[in-house]
């Protein structure tokens, strides 16, 4: 039988722990397998951007399924925007993928890699996710453009002062004054 790795992400900490994606994620992967009489060899988890695959256990990954080039392996995500947001990348990592003998599918957006026209999905599908993560980028950007137009300091407050919080929920930021007096000084 071969092996299957599913492949599990999100993008950061805090949907890994208090978030329902990978659980979600899992199941129906699971499901999948069962249904289709895959047994799944490992269950790899990432809580990393899918920006680039410049990620930790990715990474681990990639190193175990070199080790295994001479058997067909295949590697289950959900949809292809756990796989990658960038369509460059993405190809690149398929042919790497193709080359170690790695199969790839998405089991809620699947490809039939022996019909030359499913690579228009694919591009689709990959492409849909880079677009969106521009779209949220330059809307955060701009968010916090606008923020700092309007008097409001963005993140972590510098040396010498502390971040506040009104009442009505506004950020500022406040001098600490036994910082204030060293910068002062150094200025």
């Amino acid at each position: 039988m071969q092996p299957a790795y599913a492949y599990i992400r999100v993008s950061t900490d805090e949907q890994a722990i208090k978030g329902y994606s990978q659980r979600s994620q899992v199941e129906r992967i699971k499901n999948y397998c069962e249904y289709n009489n895959l047994t799944i060899t490992e269950i790899i988890f990432e809580d990393h951007s899918a920006k680039t695959f410049n990620r930790p256990e990715w990474k681990k990954l990639v190193t175990k399924l070199k080790l295994s080039r001479n058997q067909p392996i295949l590697l289950l995500i959900t949809h292809w925007d756990r796989f990658s947001r960038n369509i460059t990348d993405a190809y690149n990592m398929l042919e790497q993928l193709k080359i170690m003998n790695v199969s790839i599918q998405a089991i809620e957006q699947p490809i039939d890699f022996s019909i030359p026209e499913s690579k228009i999905m694919l591009a689709i599908y990959l492409a849909t996710s880079e677009v969106e993560n521009d779209k949220r980028s330059r809307n955060v950007s701009l968010g916090m453009q606008k923020a700092r137009l309007e008097g409001r300091y963005m993140g972590k407050a510098p040396i010498g002062y502390r971040n506040k919080v009104t009442a009505d929920g506004h950020k500022y930021i406040v001098p600490h004054e036994s910082e204030a007096i060293i910068i002062r000084e150094v200025f």
